[in-house]
């Protein structure tokens, strides 16, 4: 009886959790990658460097950490993303890391995007990142400033209910929070 030979793909492969292919080739530059994660309350950025016993990650911001800093508003928007990579990169800077490559793992690349908002706060915040800048969102929305328009635009609804409850000044707290961060050493 002869039995053919089945070859199983990786467990993360077959759950579509890594694209062994991309990794690879953002591997073979031997460079810290720069991992940016997207989740429907908040944004997670990696500094990740390969070691063949495994990776080894540098540092790690969530936005969820915004909260401590001030920050009352959603951590999932653009100005949190673009904050929690200001402080990514205050952090890695901190570690010793300068460079890194920008690795969006299944996270679809859209000029714009939170993800680009992100990449904008670190290459800000001083890393060097080889990115193209026409990707970034404009200034005007990572301040907020289309959040603030929604809003004024609301008379009516819960949408913004907590925010008119407790005061609403986004773009006052978006300076606070990111002078609180470049002070941070």
């Amino acid at each position: 009886m002869s039995r053919k030979n089945k070859f199983i793909e990786y467990r993360r492969k077959r759950e579509s959790k890594t694209d062994y292919g991309k990794r690879l080739k953002l591997l073979k530059g031997h460079k810290t990658r720069l991992v940016v994660r997207m989740f429907s309350r908040s944004v997670l950025g990696q500094l990740i460097n390969y070691k063949p016993t495994g990776d080894v990650v540098e540092a790690v911001v969530n936005s969820l950490e915004l909260k401590g800093l001030g920050w009352k508003y959603s951590c999932s928007n653009l100005p949190a993303a673009y904050l929690a990579g200001l402080k990514l990169a205050k952090v890695g800077i901190a570690k010793g890391v300068t460079e890194a490559v920008l690795d969006l793992g299944f996270t679809k690349s859209i000029a714009g995007a939170k993800c680009y908002s992100f990449v904008k706060g670190v290459v800000d915040g001083g890393l060097e990142v080889p990115v193209d800048e026409s990707v970034f969102p404009d200034e005007t929305r990572i301040c907020g400033e289309h959040i603030v328009g929604h809003f004024e635009k609301q008379s009516k609804g819960n949408q913004f209910a907590k925010y008119k409850k407790d005061g609403f000044s986004l773009k006052e707290d978006f300076e606070k929070v990111k002078g609180k961060i470049l002070k941070e050493k």
